[in-house]
């Protein structure tokens, strides 16, 4: 039930069709979102593969980056966008977090998603085997390194001020093993072992961000998990293309 919980709480596609969901599922979801990815990176994959047959790879990259958004309903690009706000508007913790909540974007917000994007889009001078492999790997695995935010940090709002109205149990025992295997699996059986290091990368992003939040909000939101994941997704590209 909590990997069902997963599907329906970060993609848009009906699966709520399939069955009802006690709402205590909700709270479990974060351990199985890099299965998610395994959906939401193989449609990227897979549209790519399937519209460079007939596009050139730049239209064919873009389709596959427009058809994740659609299948994710931009959940995790508006939480990036409401973190550059945040974190570039506020100078207090309370300040950052009325930001955040705020559903108007500004000005940080919108240059964060232009920069982001812009750096997307030249993932196409790699071959498009290589980066159909690679967004299916890269989409695993920062989603496996968002998820853990939850394990170092408290949530830094009540449970009733939540944009999803709930806060995110910590992972047992049971559930990081299965959070690892999601995340790593597809990457260890379809990358070569030289880049491998790309995973060093986003860790220090990772690293980086939680310390951040720490300092500045003493906790992490739900937009702080959209835009990690993101963030530690295009650092596993980037370190990729210096390793290629």
């Amino acid at each position: 039930m909590n990997l069902l919980a997963a599907f329906i709480f970060f993609t848009r596609l009906p699966f709520w069709k399939l069955k009802e969901v006690p709402s205590e599922c909700f709270k479990h979801v974060v351990p199985y979102w890099p299965l998610v990815g395994w959906l939401t990176g193989g449609i990227m994959a897979g549209t790519l593969w399937l519209t460079t047959q007939v596009m050139p790879v730049t239209w064919a990259w873009i389709l596959a980056i427009v058809f994740r958004l659609l299948v994710t309903g931009c959940l995790h690009e508006d939480g990036l966008a409401d973190f550059f706000d945040g974190f570039g508007g506020g100078t207090t913790r309370e300040r950052t977090l009325t930001i955040m909540k705020d559903s108007h974007i500004g000005t940080y917000g919108v240059i964060g998603l232009i920069i982001y994007f812009l750096m997307m889009t030249q993932l196409t001078c790699l071959s498009v085997p290589m980066l159909c492999t690679l967004v299916f790997c890269g989409d695993c695995w920062g989603k496996f390194c968002a998820s853990q935010l939850i394990n170092f940090l408290p949530y830094a709002r009540k449970e009733e001020e939540s944009k999803a109205k709930v806060v995110y149990n910590r992972m047992d025992g049971y559930e990081r093993v299965f959070n690892l295997v999601g995340g790593l699996l597809p990457a260890i059986i379809l990358l070569p072992v030289t880049l491998w290091l790309g995973f060093i990368g986003s860790l220090l992003v990772l690293a980086f961000l939680i310390r951040w939040m720490k300092r500045r909000l003493q906790g992490y939101t739900g937009d702080c998990c959209g835009a990690t994941f993101l963030l530690c997704e295009l650092t596993f590209y980037l370190c990729t293309i210096i390793l290629v």
